[in-house]
């Protein structure tokens, strides 16, 4: 039995400032903000997106970087990329000087590069709640939940295909996430409503039960076409022409592919001024060479090529140089997580980003373990730690991952999210002020004392460091007392109080309306299809 919480979809929905509403309710004072402070925030207390007080680490000396870049020069002139079934795309290379021949697009050197220098660097995407607005680019981090899986693990421990309701629960969660500062997209596949017509409830889940930024449909070009629509009604028209609400994914089909289906999406936001994503998808030994410099190579030259495309469609569209690069077993072929060498891909993609000046994306909490376990929490640590060294702007799938992206997990979605919070500290200028020099308490206590009682400590306790919500410090004797209850039960028990108490961020009634009669429509312009 599915123990979620089940929507509010008919609670009466409150006045709004403007038309992009206003943050959500249930803040906290006092003596509960200053708890919630020392351990990352609490429900509904969102953290700013990271602007990062540390350097990236780099792997890659100047002359490793122009080698690479060397080699994809020769990748994207001698072997080329695929734009598959789509004459316009193919056209538009074609008038821009390529080399096409079929299906495949010869790149002069220098061009894609060229064409790169209209796409901006970093730009904003809006909240319908302009307090939740993130920056993507330069220094900053944005955390996004899952993507993509067709399963949950619920809070019963069922492994089962994920419903709607699991879909509108999962975007609560992350509403409520003080370190999760962006809804995401596909937090799960809800496969009770018919394939053709569940992008209209997930983009409305995202719009109704959050206020923070949200991306769009890719599975066809006419659910992006819907996605902007949707937008334009939540945003306005005009807002909606000049700004970039909506952030999407779009992966190459790797090795050096991309097919109609997602350049039409592509085409879609790009006109629009959305921003996307261009992700190789990567399983080194599958889809790209075994060794991290050849696939680095096929990276750059897949996303120079995906992501020029845009800019052909709308020059000064916003677009990220994306990449998931994981290993695979070479005994099963399956994906494997956590391993070092996909960290060295990461760390070197964010240099050549770097470089190409496009904002980052990369990561996130990845394992293939089948529950919330220590290979769980090892192989997402793995992963979550260089995704921050790296620099990345835009981490998809920083909470919920399970059983290499199969599965949306609730508990694991509650680990994650404490240790991302532990990662904003992390991010954090060092105190270096009066109060973090501290020589105030190194004068009282001197010598053989300890700084328990010092006034120094006693005011800096409640915030000093980082609380979890979900690790237990506590003796065996009161860890026994309390249930001897694994990191797992508890976040078990902190997702089922979150969804509990949870309450709808305000939007315009007439808004609300509008997107309802949308829906509506587009559902009944077409019959039910599950293929």
């Amino acid at each position: 039995m599915n123990q979620s919480v089940p929507m509010d979809q008919d609670m009466p929905a409150e006045a709004s400032e403007g038309r992009r509403g206003r943050g959500g309710r249930g803040e906290r004072g006092g003596a509960a903000a200053r708890r919630a402070a020392r351990s990352g925030g609490g429900p509904g207390q969102q953290l700013a997106y990271i602007r990062r007080a540390r350097q990236p680490y780099e792997v890659l000396d100047e002359e490793a970087l122009a080698l690479i870049e060397a080699n994809t020069d020769t990748v994207l002139e001698e072997i080329g990329i695929e734009f598959r079934d789509d004459a316009e795309a193919l056209a538009l290379w074609k008038e821009a000087g390529a080399d096409v021949r079929g299906d495949r697009v010869h790149f002069p050197k220098g061009l894609c590069r060229e064409l790169l220098k209209t796409a901006p660097a970093s730009f904003t995407q809006h909240a319908r709640n302009p307090e939740r607005s993130v920056e993507i680019g330069g220094n900053t981090t944005v955390f996004a939940p899952v993507y993509g899986p067709p399963f949950v693990r619920d809070l019963d421990g069922v492994r089962r295909y994920a419903t709607l309701e699991d879909f509108r629960n999962l975007v609560k969660l992350a509403y409520m996430a003080p370190s999760i500062h962006h809804s995401g997209g596909t937090v799960c596949e809800p496969v009770d409503v018919p394939v053709n017509k569940r992008h209209l409830d997930m983009v409305y889940a995202h719009m109704r039960f959050s206020d923070k930024p949200f991306m769009g449909s890719v599975t066809a070009p006419d659910r992006a076409e819907d996605t902007v629509a949707m937008a334009k009604i939540l945003f306005g028209e005009d807002f909606v022409d000049n700004n970039t609400v909506v952030i999407n994914l779009i992966n190459a089909n790797s090795p050096m592919v991309f097919d109609e289906t997602m350049l039409g999406a592509a085409k879609t936001y790009a006109r629009a001024n959305q921003a996307c994503i261009v992700t190789p998808f990567i399983l080194a030994g599958a889809m790209s060479p075994v060794t991290v410099v050849g696939t680095l190579t096929q990276v750059l030259a897949e996303v120079m090529a995906g992501a020029a495309f845009t800019q052909l469609v709308r020059p000064g569209a916003p677009v990220l140089f994306g990449t998931f690069a994981s290993s695979i077993s070479m005994q099963s072929g399956a994906p494997t997580f956590g391993t070092p060498e996909p960290s060295l891909v990461s760390y070197g993609a964010a240099q050549l980003a770097r470089r190409l000046g496009l904002p980052f994306r990369t990561g996130g909490s990845l394992t293939a373990s089948k529950v919330a376990d220590a290979q769980a929490a090892y192989e997402s640590a793995n992963t979550l730690n260089s995704t921050i060294l790296a620099g990345t702007n835009f981490v998809l799938h920083a909470a919920g991952w399970l059983e290499g992206g199969l599965v949306s997990s609730y508990e694991k979605f509650m680990m994650d999210i404490d240790q991302l919070g532990m990662q904003q500290r992390l991010c954090e200028p060092i105190d270096m002020s009066e109060n973090g020099l501290a020589m105030d308490a190194i004068r009282e206590v001197g010598p053989g004392s300890h700084y328990l009682g010092c006034a120094h400590t006693q005011a800096n306790f409640q915030t000093a460091f980082y609380r979890s919500s979900i690790a237990d410090n506590n003796s065996y004797e009161q860890w026994q007392a309390e249930g001897e209850k694994t990191a797992a039960q508890r976040a078990n028990q902190l997702a089922r109080s979150w969804l509990e108490t949870y309450q709808a961020p305000p939007i315009d009634e007439g808004v609300d309306e509008a997107l309802r009669d949308f829906i509506a429509k587009r559902k009944e312009s077409m019959p039910d299809a599950f293929t």
